[in-house]
């Protein structure tokens, strides 16, 4: 029973036709008759474009529905295929006589625009334009850097005179994530340093049976140099890369533009407390690498090269002299506002999405290490023109 009644609903559906008639210096007219669905089979819009671009007259085209039945997807898809052929052979198109929901599906898909240039163009720019593009945006970046430090360097005249703006409480949890939370990897770092200096002297000095003198290699290079420059690389890659991030964040959700509508200046409210913490905490960090260079040589020097503790202590004390830990200490305090303003830089030049605040984190990094090495090169030039 149930068989033979949906044969006979099949049987009720009538195939989908139309007739594009013209009378006698009259626009056209397209009747729809039977069912149009998709399961019927449709006819295509091409069909009606011989007749349209052979036609003469009054260039309009009216729709005929009176003998129109269901219909579903199919039907506005065939009137979206009629819209674009009358466009195309500059018909006006008359679609009062279709049914109410068709005429608002068909003017839904009307009101959607096509998307211009969604196609990404095969023609690459040359070489030349491509360095021309590079420079310019590195001018830019000079541009917005120097106008960064000018306004960070304002930010620090009104704090000394006790007009710069911002929160105790975020000055002091900043110093803590610098200082404190920095140590665990900061004294891993650098005893594996001092543990890495010591082995590769001690395999070159045992040659001259001048073993003792590890401790000389390990506390001048920790003191002047590999402190201080281990210390920066790790701030960059651990602080800098956040300070970037949080600021980047900031700008995603628009807080700074709301501090900004508060009248309170982001440099000072946000830049300056980080640039404090790192600052203060960085001569700090410096001369605890020191300490764990030392202690990762003096392994070195009791377990490979038979020195005891004693040995290796004075030793060490002969070799350094205060001058290398100052210039050791200089250089944190140097690099820590190096670190500072990559990372907040990159976060305030930070676009407003999220894939943009992973590239200022990156840019952070790689901007904080250049900024290192680059001037650990100046002071090793400077020291040494000046026998220090």
């Amino acid at each position: 029973m149930t068989a033979l009644s949906l044969a006979s609903d099949r049987s009720t559906i009538r195939s989908p036709e139309f007739r594009l008639s013209q009378p006698e210096s009259g626009a056209f007219t397209l009747e729809l008759i039977g069912d149009w669905k998709l399961e019927g089979g449709l006819p295509a819009p091409a069909e009606v474009e011989k007749r349209l671009a052979t036609g003469t007259g009054p260039r309009s085209l009216a729709f005929d529905a009176r003998q129109l039945g269901a219909w579903d997807s199919g039907l506005v898809a065939f009137l979206v295929g009629i819209r674009d052929l009358a466009k195309t052979h500059r018909f006006t198109l008359d679609a009062e006589s279709l049914p109410e929901g068709a005429r608002r599906l068909l003017k839904l898909a009307s009101a959607v625009p096509e998307r211009q240039g969604a196609r990404r163009s095969d023609k690459r720019a040359d070489f030349l334009t491509l360095v021309g593009n590079e420079c310019l945006t590195i001018w830019r970046s000079a541009g917005e850097m120097l106008d960064f430090l000018g306004q960070a360097l304002l930010s620090f005249g009104r704090l000394l005179l006790g007009r710069a703006r911002f929160r105790r409480t975020d000055l002091l949890d900043v110093i803590f994530e610098c200082g404190a939370a920095a140590l665990p990897i900061v004294s891993l770092i650098s005893f594996l340093d001092g543990l890495i200096l010591a082995f590769v002297g001690a395999v070159q000095l045992q040659q001259f049976g001048a073993q003792i003198y590890v401790a000389n290699l390990v506390g001048i290079a920790t003191a002047r140099e590999m402190g201080a420059l281990m210390t920066a690389i790790i701030m960059s890659g651990r602080t800098g890369a956040a300070f970037a991030a949080q600021l980047g964040t900031m700008q995603v959700n628009e807080e700074i533009d709301a501090l900004r509508t508060l009248g309170l200046s982001s440099m000072e409210f946000l830049v300056l407390p980080r640039m404090i913490a790192l600052i203060v905490m960085m001569p700090l960090l410096c001369v605890y690498a020191d300490l764990m260079g030392i202690v990762g040589g003096g392994l070195v020097g009791a377990t490979m090269l038979d020195l005891s503790l004693a040995q290796y202590v004075n030793q060490t004390l002969h070799g350094i002299e205060l001058s290398d830990f100052a210039l050791g200490i200089v250089k944190s305090s140097v690099f820590g506002v190096l670190v500072a303003v990559a990372g907040c830089l990159r976060g305030i030049q930070c676009g407003r999405s999220a894939s943009a605040v992973g590239l200022a984190a990156t840019s952070a990094v790689v901007t904080g290490i250049v900024f290192i090495i680059a001037t650990d090169c100046v002071f090793a030039v400077v020291t040494g023109a000046l026998g220090i």
